[in-house]
């Protein structure tokens, strides 16, 4: 609470006032494609005549953007990814405006060989926190971007990948078969969106298809509904453009590492392009019969047929299988002094398979000054595993006990979101505002069977030092194994004002409302259960920017998470009374563009989950809802460009989450499990000849719990990691990865006590990439 209460004090500290010169001369611009269609997040730079950088912003949707200019002879730079930079010398008088256009180039292909630092590791602007092209110094809310520069640099191919090295976010076990993350202290397996749309299936998602995957963190309800407790990890797709494209990416490596990855971009005519990303991996672990094989792809077509209406329409198929394994036990309080490699039950009879079908359509059409948005999402989801479970050893380490189950589910969603967007003025305060509508259907079934070693014990006992087993299991429904179909219904509207007051002073605020209904049908018994919610969700920031490139926040939202959990897969007469559990997060923090392309960005913030469930102290038998949980944190992020050969990416955390009044898993003052105190990252990419580059990266966690319990302790560790990337032609680049370059042992997570995960040993990869 000290450290908490220090850095609020330094944060809410006045910055000192730096002199400005009067604004004189206003320049207003818009950003246009060679279709003359708007280009949205375009940067805008400034230098004067001196070499002095000047005031900088990026265009907003509608490709505009405007700033003051001190009295002088200025030079306005436009970036757009994918364009030649344009620009212009402009003469700011000692009063008046000036309006110019700025019609992109595409970016050509030239015979000239021309190695730079990699194009980025910082991502300046983002639309989804609030649905608008805003500046990420510009959004009250601590955010990590995750570039595609990034996730080629280091081979990331998973969400567990990406988290690494975003600060306030630790991955979760999630029993070795899904993706789930523990942000701000509480663990989610359902806070996953594509493109803004919800991906709340439990699976093990792909990055092979991403431009980038975003982190947002704190409760975000009033953009992405339920949920969102701790934060949202929203992937963002890459889309077909126009421009053509050639890339494939080849890798291999330790434990027989297989990996293959193909994007390809063609414009057809000039308002049609099309594309295709693709991938295949079949590897190994170091894990004994440990293995996956998975493979996707992902076509995508944008249409445009005018400069006012675009149209984009994706599809991903991606089908995954992989052994199941839930990691080594636990003796005295510690991780099992076993080999890291030891597997826990029958392979042969342990899976894993994810089947997903995810089908988008997008249309954008601007009439007026309004841009209205539709967005369509059908997914559907077809999802199983069958494991062992390792349970507690025996007290002379002889034995350990082992359970099976195996469970499926089905699900299907439907979601349709509309957004209207527009500006206006009001006297002296621009505002950028929205209104929009979800709704949405999803329709699940769960089933679930108990394994029976030998067609008659629901447990086993294997040798403690070689826990591999070939007992025969026999598979069937017990008392209490699911066995239901849910039906979910959602319908919301929300509206938001981006609000610029003065240059130096921003306001956000917005509310949505959720109408969320739950249908749940017990198969076993024809039980039918309903749970409605009413879930009103604001969010209010201000932000404060001394100069340009500095901003200061403060922010408070609030989230709901319905009675029936993240994936409403169980609903009895006493959890169909309670109210939703409720997220209140309050948050400051700063934010500095050292420069134009590197970004530091500190939050100090408190996160309060009330509503939760205890067992009442005067009869054991009821459920209330009096418990409640706190994470205090702090975290600091660095992304950028350091100097032009040095590039950075991760940061540091520090997090206290416990209870604060008893809940049914602890007792008040217990820590949260999977939540340690510390958490350091930092990649470093740095360009050492214009041909050859190299990489390393620090992690550090500190101890941490295995669960709420508070008995078994994971140790802290650190690692590192390396690179080499060798440009060989124009075309051809070789890199190689090395993970835990000191071979350090160490365990990186957990699911229960008994269900631990070692760390790997050092790991080298390869990957080749040909771009033609």
């Amino acid at each position: 609470m000290r450290r908490f209460l220090l850095c609020a004090v330094f944060l809410c500290s006045p910055l000192p006032v730096i002199a400005q010169p009067a604004p004189a001369f206003a320049v207003r611009g818009t950003v246009l494609d060679p279709m003359r269609a708007a280009i949205a997040g375009a940067r805008v730079t400034t230098m004067t005549e001196a070499g002095v950088q000047g005031p900088s912003t990026v265009s907003n949707e509608r490709g505009e953007f405007a700033m003051v200019l001190p009295p002088g002879p200025h030079t306005i730079t436009v970036q757009v990814a994918g364009f030649r930079d344009a620009s212009l010398r402009v003469m700011a008088l000692q009063s008046g405006a000036e309006s110019r256009e700025f019609v992109m180039e595409v970016a050509g292909l030239t015979d000239v060989v021309t190695v730079k630092a990699p194009a980025g590791y910082q991502a300046p602007v983002v639309t989804s926190a609030t649905k608008t092209p805003t500046p990420l110094r510009d959004l009250p809310q601590a955010i990590t971007v995750v570039t595609k520069e990034l996730i080629k640099d280091q081979l990331m191919t998973s969400v567990g990948d990406v988290v690494k090295y975003v600060p306030g976010i630790t991955q979760h076990q999630g029993e070795n078969n899904r993706d789930q993350l523990v942000i701000r202290g509480n663990s989610t397996s359902a806070d996953f969106f594509v493109n803004g749309v919800r991906d709340d299936v439990q699976y093990y998602r792909d990055l092979y298809n991403l431009d980038r995957v975003e982190a947002l963190k704190g409760p975000n309800a009033m953009i992405f509904g339920r949920g969102g407790a701790g934060g949202v990890v929203n992937r963002v797709t890459k889309v077909a453009g126009f421009q053509p494209l050639r890339e494939v990416t080849l890798q291999a490596g330790a434990f027989d590492n297989r990996r293959f990855t193909l994007d390809v971009g063609q414009p057809l005519t000039g308002a049609v392009a099309i594309r295709l990303n693709g991938m295949y991996e079949d590897s190994d672990s170091f894990r004994s019969f440990v293995g996956l094989k998975r493979y996707g792809v992902s076509p995508t077509v944008t249409i445009a047929p005018s400069s006012r209406t675009k149209i984009a329409i994706g599809y991903e198929y991606l089908n995954d299988t992989r052994v199941a394994d839930r990691g080594i036990t636990s003796f005295q309080g510690r991780p099992a002094t076993v080999d890291p490699s030891a597997y826990y039950g029958n392979p042969a009879e342990s899976h894993v398979a994810a089947y997903v079908n995810l089908a988008s359509m997008a249309i954008e059409h601007r009439t007026g000054a309004l841009l209205v948005r539709n967005h369509t999402m059908v997914g559907n989801y077809d999802r199983s595993y069958q494991n062992f479970v390792p349970g507690a050893a025996s007290a002379d380490q002889s034995l350990v006990t082992l359970t099976s189950y195996n469970n499926a589910t089905n699900r299907t969603n439907v979601f349709n979101q509309t957004d209207v967007t527009s500006t206006m003025s009001t006297g002296r305060f621009h505002h950028t505002l929205l209104a929009g509508a979800e709704v949405g259907r999803q329709l699940t079934d769960n089933f679930r069977n108990t394994g029976f070693f030998n067609n008659t014990a629901t447990s086993s006992q294997a040798p403690f030092a070689n826990p591999t087993t070939t007992t025969p299991v026999t598979f069937r429904q017990s008392v209490t194994d699911a066995d239901n179909h849910v039906r979910t219904a959602v319908g919301a509207a929300y509206a938001q004002d981006q609000v610029e007051l003065s240059p130096h002073i921003q306001a956000i605020g917005g509310l949505r409302v959720d109408r969320f209904d739950l249908q749940y049908h017990n198969n076993r018994n024809g039980d039918t259960l309903t749970r409605p919610d009413t879930l009103v969700s604001p969010r209010a920031g201000l932000v404060i920017k001394p100069v340009t490139a500095l901003s200061v926040y403060g922010t408070y939202s609030v989230s709901y998470l319905p009675s029936s959990g993240d994936q409403f897969s169980s609903l009895t007469i006493v959890t169909q009374q309670l109210e939703p559990e409720k997220f209140n997060n309050y948050e400051i923090g700063l934010k500095w563009d050292a420069r134009s392309d590197l970004s530091l960005t500190t939050a100090v913030y408190r996160l309060d989950r009330t509503n939760t469930r205890s067992t009442d102290p005067n009869d054991p038998t009821r459920i209330v809802q009096t418990g409640s949980q706190r994470t205090n944190g702090y975290e600091v992020g660095l992304n950028g460009q350091v100097t032009p050969a040095w590039q950075v990416a991760g940061g540091y955390a520090y997090q206290d989450a416990f209870v604060t009044s008893a809940t049914a898993a602890a007792a008040a003052g217990a820590q949260v499990g999977q939540v340690p105190h510390h958490t350091f990252s930092l990649w470093n990419h740095y360009q050492v000849r214009p041909r050859l580059a190299g990489g390393l990266g620090l992690i550090y966690r500190s101890d941490m719990f295995a669960t709420i319990d508070n008995t078994v302790t994971l140790p802290g560790y650190v690692r590192a990691d390396a690179a080499v990337y060798v440009t060989l032609s124009r075309a051809l680049r070789i890199q190689a990865n090395v993970e835990n370059l000191f071979d350090q042992g160490y365990f990186v997570n957990a699911d229960s006590n008994t269900n631990i995960s070692p760390g790997s040993p050092r790991a080298v990869r390869i990957g080749l990439t040909s771009t033609f």
